[in-house]
């Protein structure tokens, strides 16, 4: 018996259903939101409502769920909420508790987007050329050495909100005008990829890799994606991942431009288009339930069909206000 605790789990209803297709009868899937409309609540065993993230009283409530329902591990859908777990591993770890989220430095590096470009530079890992605000790239731009169009996106954040194409100057000094916290990247062309890889929680290695082309994307993360294999990607992700602490999922996103492969970002989480992953057989849930019991995965990658498509589609689900968690919003 395996209980999980899922935090802020929003819309994501088919992970929740396949976390339980992967478990066995007696574990239990816990899960919370902020929100008692939050429809993946509706798929796990229990819900609980609890405080926004950044409340004080966060954390207590979530290390009481995890004592009051004999949790085994944790690990949140959003990317703000993973440093919170982070900082708080000991206290998780005291009652038995493993963290399925990076360790703290690792996490403040994926989430702050421009730390996280430096950081890459540093190690010699290829990633699009970045400049953290208007005036740095407009120093570059002026002695030639880029050119518009470019992309811009928030600094920190996710569900690639505020992530935009700009084509000239006024249109990105008129945005950078008005949001100031914005990188610019230049604009890259090529092939969007995406690897779901899971980082073994006893060796902190690869060992498990699962990638697929984007072929359409809305916020949020892709819903229409192509498997597809390439020793040379899944060698380089094992030396990227070697340059970090991550500990259970993650979700890398690279473009792939005159036979070169740039790392995107690194979101440690479980991507919102693992559901592909898991429908080609490549189970993380079942390497999870390994590293609780203690057994550490090896690595094995490509052991899915190239050419599997996955189309994503909504789907709803039906309560009573009265069936709700928590306090009714009504």
């Amino acid at each position: 018996m395996m209980n999980f605790l899922l935090c802020s789990v929003g819309r994501r209803c088919e992970l929740i259903k396949y976390f339980k297709l992967s478990l066995d009868n007696d574990s239990k899937i816990i899960a919370t939101d902020c929100n008692n409309t939050a429809p993946a609540l509706y798929f796990a065993d229990k819900q609980y409502i609890v405080p926004h993230i950044t409340d004080e009283n966060y954390i207590n409530k979530i290390l009481d769920i995890c004592k009051k329902e004999k949790i085994n591990a944790i690990t949140t859908f959003i990317d703000p909420e993973i440093e919170v777990l982070a900082k708080n591993r000991e206290a998780f770890e005291a009652i038995g508790v493993q963290v399925l989220a990076p360790y703290l430095d690792t996490a403040k590096l994926c989430f702050d987007k421009y730390e996280m470009y430096k950081y890459l530079i540093k190690n010699n890992i290829k990633t699009i050329r970045t400049y953290e605000d208007i005036n740095s790239f407009m120093s570059s731009y002026e002695n030639g050495n880029c050119k518009f169009p470019v992309f811009v996106k928030p600094r920190t954040g996710s569900g690639s909100v505020g992530a935009r194409k700009v084509d000239d100057y006024d249109e990105l000094k008129t945005i950078c005008n008005h949001r100031k916290d914005l990188i610019i990247q230049d604009y890259m062309d090529g092939d969007d990829l995406d690897a779901d890889v899971y980082i073994d929680t006893i060796s902190h290695k690869a060992v498990s890799i699962f990638t697929k082309r984007k072929l359409e994307t809305k916020i949020g993360g892709a819903n229409k994606t192509i498997s597809f294999k390439d020793k040379k990607l899944f060698e380089l992700i094992e030396e990227i991942v070697s340059h970090f602490k991550f500990n259970g999922p993650i979700d890398m996103d690279f473009f792939y431009k005159d036979g070169e492969y740039y790392l995107s970002e690194i979101n440690p989480r479980f991507g919102g288009a693992y559901l592909h992953a898991y429908g080609c057989g490549v189970d993380f849930i079942k390497l999870i339930l390994n590293n609780l019991k203690g057994i550490e995965n090896q690595p094995e990658f490509g052991n899915y069909k190239d050419g599997m498509l996955m189309i994503m589609y909504d789907s709803v689900i039906f309560r009573s206000k009265d069936e709700l968690a928590g306090s009714s919003i009504f």
